[in-house]
């Protein structure tokens, strides 16, 4: 069976991002996961061609957050534009979840490359 490894660890300031309340209150959500991915390609040197998927978390999919932030995400940080993204709804557990998603993916042999985060804005 295939290992799976985590090769790096990026995440944006902590702050609160409740509309009016908060240094990140006027960002959307794409745009804090897309400078979360960018870090991660320039720090990494990655081709993005090689990303086979892009699993993101939120807590709850609904308003800013609707929509499929993983691949949008992903579009907004420059990833080739076949690295497929998915978003999941698992509230507190998402970013952890997203992490054993990709890890089952790279242990299973289906991908190679999985790139695994959350975004809240709550």
């Amino acid at each position: 069976m295939p290992e799976a490894y985590i090769i790096d660890a990026v995440r944006t300031p902590r702050g609160i991002g409740k509309p009016g309340k908060g240094a990140l209150s006027h960002l959307h959500p794409q745009h804090l996961a897309a400078t979360v991915l960018a870090a991660l390609k320039a720090r990494n040197k990655l081709d993005t061609s090689t990303v086979d998927d892009i699993i993101w978390s939120t807590s709850t999919q609904e308003g800013k957050q609707g929509g499929d932030l993983g691949r949008m995400s992903a579009l907004a940080a420059g990833y080739d534009i076949n690295a497929s993204g998915t978003t999941l709804d698992r509230f507190c557990g998402g970013g952890i979840t997203s992490v054993n998603l990709a890890a089952a993916s790279v242990m299973s042999g289906m991908e190679d490359c999985v790139i695994a985060g959350g975004t809240e804005m709550m």
